[in-house]
């Protein structure tokens, strides 16, 4: 398996090699967004790139939006798109070093480009970052895909052993993927035991 370092990374950034980022916000997280109400929720998007997900939040009032990357070139991006978003909102560091604390976690393809030996460990770590009654809320891709680059897939069941030791919730078929990606993603939510 190759080494998914900050250099492998931000290699593909420097060439543009970015097929994950669909360009805009994805269709379920658009709508989950829309119905949130709490605009105080602290929101983490980890492993977030160009986080249209975060802008779109940003922008319709919710201020504390924070993204983790461990490569900083996709945080500049966010702000040369969204000059006033509060630059001590982009962390560039590993997800697996935070420690803050944050009502609600969104899955957005970064479960699928950690190594997947870390699988369990990213379960952990998003049961140790939430508050109390926090959830985790997302996409999984429910496809087998790659076994020694990224995006790795996986299975409900699969997903369901890493999990469920730390949640309650449900993971259901996407009903309203993007196109690109339709029958291959799970819906996630779920709450912090």
């Amino acid at each position: 398996m190759i080494e998914l370092s900050e250099t492998f990374w931000n290699n593909k950034y420097l060439t543009n090699k970015t097929g994950w980022d669909l360009g805009k916000i994805s269709n379920p997280l658009k709508e989950y967004f829309d119905q949130l109400e709490n605009k105080n929720l602290r929101i983490l998007i980890p492993g977030g790139g160009n986080s249209y997900e975060a802008e779109y939040l940003f922008n319709k009032g919710f201020k504390n939006v924070f993204v983790v990357d461990i490569v900083e070139k996709p945080l500049k991006r966010i702000l040369n798109r969204v000059p006033n978003f509060p630059k001590e909102n982009l962390i560039h560091t590993d997800f697996f070093k935070l420690e803050n604390v944050f009502d609600l976690i969104i899955e957005q393809t970064f479960f699928c480009a950690i190594n997947p030996e870390l699988r369990l460990e990213y379960a952990q770590k998003t049961h140790e970052l939430l508050a109390e009654k926090g959830k985790i809320v997302g996409l999984l891709f429910d496809a087998k895909l790659n076994d020694n680059h990224p995006p790795f897939g996986g299975s409900k069941q699969e997903y369901e052993h890493y999990f469920m030791p730390y949640f309650i919730g449900s993971m259901q078929p996407c009903y309203n993927s993007s196109e690109s990606r339709k029958g291959m993603e799970l819906f996630i939510k779920m709450i912090k035991k």
